[in-house]
């Protein structure tokens, strides 16, 4: 079952990603692009995870796996690259006061992802408890981090589609800056300390 939760969320984040990122651009959200490059960069995560979760089904004291430390690796440069990005369209887009057409895309992407996030957290720790893994009950809690950029997003659609208060998208934009920095960070945290357990609290 472990191994089919990293799986799913493989699959998720992937299909996650596409909708996120072709709504942020039919819409001009810029939050909503954001939130789905960072579900695109999870995916390269979650492989990472899934190989792991086949490595301890192996043998739980085998060693992190090359791999493992190149999807690290890769993905904390990924999240980095996307930091940058968020900062430079953020601040653009408060300089020319760009505003998004709708805000309804995003509550409902956002509130999808949080109901799944939800359940996926609860299946998770179920199997770590069963299988007395602290690397999958450290897996379910980092993604709580996705369940925290998914509220940010909703309050941002809610904000600008009842409202249409300004700069809100620009500033959920830099909201998900701060979160994928913090997530790129601790990959190459995991990386120099060989803990490739999610470290997340």
């Amino acid at each position: 079952m472990a191994l089919g939760l990293a799986i799913f969320t493989i699959v998720y984040n992937l299909v996650e990603s596409v909708i996120s990122a072709w709504f942020g651009i039919e819409e001009e959200s810029l939050v909503l692009f954001g939130f789905g490059s960072d579900s695109l960069i999870e995916v390269i995560s979650g492989v990472g995870i899934a190989y792991m979760v086949i490595r301890l089904k192996k043998s739980e004291h085998s060693e992190p796996a090359e791999f493992e430390k190149a999807a690290l690796k890769t993905t904390g440069f990924a999240f980095y690259l996307l930091v940058v990005f968020l900062l430079v369209s953020a601040i653009y887009s408060i300089i020319i006061e760009h505003q998004p057409q709708s805000g309804l895309p995003g509550i409902i992407v956002s509130g999808i992802s949080i109901i799944v996030m939800i359940v996926t957290i609860y299946l998770k720790e179920k199997v770590a408890a069963q299988l007395n893994s602290d690397a999958i009950r450290a897996d379910a809690a980092c993604a709580r981090v996705c369940i925290y950029m998914s509220v940010l997003v909703l309050i941002a659609g809610l904000l600008e589609e009842l409202w249409q208060i300004k700069y809100v998208d620009a500033i959920g934009t830099l909201g998900l800056a701060y979160f994928s920095f913090k997530e790129g960070r601790e990959c190459f945290e995991k990386v120099k300390t060989g803990n490739l357990s999610c470290q997340c609290h």
